[in-house]
């Protein structure tokens, strides 16, 4: 765990640090950064993380408060507990597609970064976790800043940044073997391993995983599998890394939704793959699944120049490749480029839609610090490379179709480029300055998603500054202010919403810490200049679709606290209170006036209640309340997803035999302990609501031997 900053801490630190809770927040400006057990490695993620000196709200969460509930489910389960967070599950249970909203920005707006290098994808923005399962094993911490935040590499954040640092090197050589079962036959099997510093010098760790789970869904099955392999150099003064990670899923498509009535009668009804045959029978396609397998290559080179000046210089690549399958009744044969057979102009067929790209690119920071100052200057250039194309695989009445003919063959390229510059000055010794300017340019190329080529060119400059002014010891007040530009992605070239969207983010926070109290709070107010509104409505491949929105904003409280009511007993709660309204919204040619943005819900609460009985055994108690919030942002009362209020229990326990293991630890997660029936997420089919369930009362128990 983390050094808490006050001294007079130093009885409800040993009890925090033997916690180790993923589940539990712990705000930066509470703690240090694990990062800082390395110096060298800090230098990965300066350029994109912030300290208490910066003016901007976020949370910290690092390996050990990862480990007793990393027994299955994905990244944006596991952050369920932060600040104005909310997480979805396509499979009902936190496996397969999840999806993660800040401040009711959905994921196409949080920007998320491996190593300082960009995540999201080019085209769609968006962050799919099935494609990296058990990534929260390689991880050494990861960073939320909410809101706009500072500069960081990729696409601009309007609802979070997200960075996450993968693990530091060992000294010493170990192993891990780590295993979990529990509910819907879900399962994990992750083996790690790191040789220790050899020569002092290198050090070459790994890890390998397989995940998979029925899902609560019916059908709504994955088949994960993931490595992770890192070898590093390091020296007086120099750090090189070079990594290669990926994974690759089959997962059984759940992103369907059910109605309203099915929601009462039969809530894991999966309509997936639902056809009729020629006898008349109801079936399902067995195969009507997701298939991506996706590769990362990360080199980064760290150097500090001298006490004042350090480096980093990275390279990466991406390569992309999958597909989805589906079986189609009565498909239209002029659809797939086919002519009529006689006189039958449709039949059943099973078509995949392929997607193969390529992500390249490099990023470069310097930092330099001495005495008051403290400047990093930094940038990226990448370059997207990606085709679209579809195949039919088979036909009940074939046509003229030649085995891999394509139906389409579509193409994508996008550059992005930045550069940026920030800087804390110290003006007095209670009063900082910090400044931010960033200027980033992107072209995108692409047809297949309007009549005519798609060719523009974006020129963004976004400016950010703020102060901090340490009242006392224990008191610091923050104001800042951001300007962020962010283009629209392929799903909003295809419905004709082209203008790129403006946010200017004003925050002003207070943080306290004494001796058992740590407390932060944050007021925001975002407004928007044609903000890329979530509709509520699908596209036929099931994206989410967006239009503009003249002007909106989000105007909010963040609270969170950190409470020790005794040595053995922690609190910690949070909560955000927010108003997030379109102001004179039309939709079609009618005004609706002021309503709410759909899937902004006005109160998100946690609370994480940690009992420490006796040395090494640990008992928490989670607790999740979401608010009702609209699935359109017109209001319509059919729209509205009720409110939540979800439970879970974890419980652990470490002991460290003499032989053989240097730890073991048994682990058990039960969620939604009060067997609660609701609903995370849904869309609207024009006025018809659909739902995606979640699962009840549910499971996980883990054993994890480290030698």
């Amino acid at each position: 765990m983390n050094t808490i900053l006050v001294p007079k801490f130093k009885n409800l630190t040993y009890y925090m640090s033997s916690v180790f809770l993923l589940s539990s927040f712990v705000s930066f400006s509470q703690v240090k950064d694990t990062t800082k057990v390395n110096q060298l490695d800090e230098v990965l993620v300066s350029a994109v993380r912030v300290t208490t000196k910066t003016p901007v709200s976020f949370s910290n969460l690092d390996k050990k408060e990862i480990k007793f509930r990393n027994l299955g489910q994905d990244i944006p389960v596991l952050m369920n507990y932060l600040p104005s967070v909310v997480t979805t599950s396509d499979a009902g249970n936190g496996v397969g597609y999840t999806g993660i909203r800040v401040r009711g920005s959905d994921a196409t707006r949080v920007n998320v970064t491996i190593n300082g290098i960009p995540y999201n994808d080019s085209e769609s923005h968006g962050t799919y976790w099935v494609n990296m399962p058990d990534f929260a094993s390689s991880l050494e911490s990861l960073q939320l800043q909410r809101g706009v935040g500072t500069s960081t590499n990729g696409a601009g954040a309007f609802g979070a940044s997200l960075n996450m640092l993968t693990d530091n090197f060992a000294k010493e050589s170990t192993g891990e073997i780590s295993n979990s079962f529990g509910s819907f036959n879900t399962r994990k099997h992750t083996v790690k391993f790191s040789t220790g510093l050899m020569n002092d010098h290198f050090e070459i760790a790994g890890r390998l995983s397989a995940l998979n789970s029925d899902g609560y869904v019916d059908r709504g099955a994955s088949d994960l599998k993931s490595y992770f392999l890192q070898g590093t150099y390091v020296g007086k003064t120099t750090l090189i890394k070079a990594l290669v990670f990926g994974g690759t899923e089959k997962t059984y498509q759940s992103w369907n939704g059910i109605d309203g009535e099915t929601l009462n009668n039969d809530r894991t009804f999966n309509s997936a793959g639902a056809f009729t045959d020629e006898q008349g029978n109801d079936r399902f396609y067995d195969n009507e699944t997701d298939n991506y397998q996706q590769d990362h290559s990360q080199l980064h080179w760290n150097e500090k120049i001298s006490e004042n000046w350090s480096t980093n210089l990275a390279f990466h690549y991406t390569k992309g490749k999958g597909f989805y399958e589906n079986y189609k009744e009565d498909a239209d044969l002029a659809d797939y480029g086919l002519q009529p057979v006689g006189v039958v102009t449709a039949t059943d067929l099973i078509r995949q839609k392929w997607l193969d790209n390529d992500f390249y690119g490099t990023t470069f920071s310097a930092n330099y610090k001495k005495d008051k100052l403290d400047v990093i200057f930094g940038g990226g250039w990448n370059k997207y490379e990606g085709s679209h194309f579809g195949k039919v695989i088979w036909a009940r009445f074939a046509s003229q179709s030649e085995l891999g003919d394509r139906y389409y063959d579509d193409y994508a390229v996008k550059t992005d480029g930045t550069v940026f510059a920030k800087a804390n000055y110290q003006i007095t010794e209670q009063l900082s300055l910090f400044g931010d300017l960033q200027y980033r340019t992107v072209n995108y190329k692409a047809n297949g998603v309007q009549a005519n080529v798609v060719d523009d060119t974006f020129d963004f400059f976004n400016p950010k500054t703020g102060l901090t002014y340490d009242i006392n010891a224990h008191n610091a007040l923050y104001f800042s202010y951001a300007r962020a530009n962010r283009e629209p992605n392929r799903t909003d070239y295809e419905g004709g919403n082209v203008k790129p969207e403006k946010l200017n983010d004003f925050e002003l926070g207070w943080r306290y810490v004494a001796e058992k109290v740590q407390f932060n709070s944050n007021v925001y107010y975002m407004a928007y200049k044609d903000q890329l509104i979530l509709t509520g409505n699908l596209d036929d491949v099931g994206a989410p679709i967006r239009s503009n929105s003249e002007k909106s904003y989000r105007l909010g409280l963040e609270v969170d606290a950190t409470i020790a009511l005794t040595n053995q007993l922690i609190i910690r709660p949070n909560f955000t209170l927010s108003a997030n309204k379109n102001t004179n919204l039309a939709v079609e040619g009618q005004d609706y006036g002021t309503t709410d943005i759909a899937y902004s819900p006005s109160i998100i609460a946690g609370n994480i209640l940690v009992y420490t009985p006796v040395e090494n055994l640990h008992i928490s108690w989670l607790q999740k309340f979401v608010g009702e919030q609209y699935m359109n942002n017109i209001e319509l009362p059919a729209a509205k997803l009720a409110d939540y209020f979800v439970n879970d229990l974890n419980v652990a326990y470490e002991f460290k035999p003499k032989l053989v293991f240097k730890s073991i630890v048994l682990t058990g997660l039960v969620n939604n302990f009060l067997d609660k029936k609701y609903v995370s997420n849904g869309y609207m089919y024009d006025v018809y609501p659909y739902y995606y369930p979640q699962a009840g009362i549910n499971f996980l128990v883990g054993l994890t031997l480290k030698f």
